[in-house]
């Protein structure tokens, strides 16, 4: 038999440190829901110990999720710990991971302590953790420069203070496959009590190469990835969740482990994920990316009808791409659009499921047929609408040739009506001009991207915007047939975040 490959999720919690990735409460629960039916054996919630939301959104976590071990991150600090510990007791299972920096540089120059204060302080850690559950996981941060000699001992020595895991992290993203996946073989034969723990890898994509080194280590005895949805993470990424469990599995002859990820859900969380966030998925990405199973070339197209293996390595149904082919329409009623939704994974309360259901019916009158795209796009809209602030109310925009462009716009703020009025380069400019006449918030504008959710001229464009603020980094994202509304919405979906956002103390693994 084959041995499992434990797949770790860290995209509510690493992910969530991208510039702009921060989630709601109930979009953090929406995704948790969505790697448990997909048989995600881990999910990194978040660290309880960062603020008052992040304590209360692993703990929403811990009590929506059954099937997967809900995790809790934990610097080798006492009172991170109990937070961690406090925030996870809704689990069914839970599993506090905590970790402390023991490269050279960090020790010296972060934290100021010397080798065996470090050690001491890891020990004492896991220690903690042990009052609360027997599931830890220890990760010496920056293990990828860290000396072997000591990280051998301070491995070693967790391991006899109860931790299960041992997580050996390239926090960024400096190793080679060939050097990472030595470490991990280096570390499994010279611990001498390395066989009572599961070793652990948490690979950056500084250089393109954490799906490489991940994969690595796993041919030299890991057995636990740690991944995110679409790559997502600080910098560069992290690990793609989708690519790890594709590569392990299309090439069996390979690898002598396999995950119990259910693949069909895949595209799914892609989508999710990047409709929560509003980061766009490049079109070629690996497995989930809109031209990943695409064929332009006439030879290529020309095989794949004579034998699909000739060019796919994979089947895109497998993976979720043909799954779910029922479109909806301005006829379908009330009960065809909440069993889509129950499909697709999405929970609502009967009161956004009514709000949902008004929207749908006017995406209906304006275009012929809605998909999967477009419902999610509406629940999206939803979400950010329910803790609004500002709220659109009309939009006129004035663009011809040869003349300025110029926009009017009606905006409640905080329950008052307001009227404002701009010029500007082009229609979008000039909304978003009138748009901060009334709200004054003085923000940077970082990003503006626009995507189309599905073909034809009468497809929704889905905008995202980015702005920042005191460095503070928040997205917002709309969606319409017309794409300055979905400009304007994204506009203030992005100033609704930044009215009602929470501070955030994420640290760096």
């Amino acid at each position: 038999m084959k041995d499992k490959l434990i797949i770790f999720d860290t995209t509510l919690r690493d992910g969530e440190q991208s510039p702009g990735a921060s989630m709601t409460k109930e979009e953090k629960v929406r995704i948790a829901r969505q790697l448990e039916k997909m048989k995600v054996d881990v999910i990194e919630a978040g660290f309880p110990a960062a603020s008052p939301g992040d304590f209360d959104a692993v703990s929403s976590v811990a009590q929506a999720v059954r099937e997967s071990t809900v995790c809790g991150l934990a610097r080798a600090i006492e009172n991170d710990i109990r937070r961690a510990g406090e925030a996870l007791k809704p689990a069914r299972s839970g599993r506090i991971h905590t970790f402390i920096a023991t490269s050279p540089i960090h020790m010296e120059k972060k934290l100021r302590m010397a080798p065996e204060m470090v050690l001491e302080q890891a020990v004492k850690a896991v220690k903690w953790a042990g009052e609360y559950t027997d599931n830890i996981e220890f990760s010496p941060e920056d293990a990828g420069r860290s000396d072997l000699d000591f990280l051998c001992r301070i491995l070693e020595a967790v391991i006899k203070a109860g931790a299960k895991t041992l997580n050996i992290p390239d926090t960024v993203g400096y190793s080679m496959p060939e050097q990472y996946g030595a470490l991990i073989r280096n570390l499994r034969e010279r611990i001498p009590n390395s066989d009572k723990a599961i070793f652990s890898v948490h690979c950056h994509n500084d250089l393109g190469l954490a799906v490489a080194n991940s994969l690595s280590a796993v041919m030299n005895g890991a057995r636990q990835v740690e991944c995110t949805i679409n790559g997502l993470g600080e910098r560069a990424g992290n690990a793609a969740l989708e690519e790890i469990v594709m590569a392990v599995r299309t090439r069996q002859d390979y690898f002598h482990c396999d995950t119990g990820i259910d693949a069909t859900q895949i595209v799914q969380a892609s989508r999710l994920v990047s409709g929560i966030t509003g980061f766009a998925v490049q079109p070629n990405k690996a497995i989930v990316g809109i031209n990943a199973f695409a064929h332009e070339s006439g030879i290529h197209q020309d095989g794949v009808l004579k034998s699909r293996e000739t060019y796919e390595i994979m089947r895109a149904e497998d993976v979720g791409w043909s799954a779910n082919k029922l479109v909806l329409g301005k006829h379908s009623g009330r009960n065809a659009f909440r069993t889509r939704l129950s499909e697709l994974g999405i929970e609502l309360s009967e009161e956004a499921l009514n709000a949902a259901f008004a929207r749908f019916k006017d995406l209906a009158d304006k275009k012929h047929d809605i998909f999967d795209e477009d419902i999610q796009a509406i629940v999206s809209d939803e979400a950010f609408d329910s803790a609004e602030y500002y709220k659109l109310l009309f939009l006129k925009v004035c663009s011809e040739t040869g003349e300025t462009p110029s926009a009017t716009v009606k905006i409640l703020d905080g329950g008052i009506e307001r009227e404002g009025h701009a010029e500007g380069s082009g229609p979008v400019d000039a909304a978003f001009r009138a748009i901060e006449s009334i709200a004054k918030s003085e923000s940077e504008l970082q990003l503006y991207s626009v995507n189309n959710i599905t073909s034809g001229t009468d497809a929704q464009g889905e905008v995202t915007v980015r702005l920042q603020k005191d460095g503070r980094i928040v997205n917002g994202q709309g969606a319409d047939t017309d794409i300055v509304v979905a400009s304007a919405k994204a506009y203030i979906g992005a100033l609704n975040r930044l009215k009602a956002g929470l501070e955030r103390l994420n640290p760096q693994l």
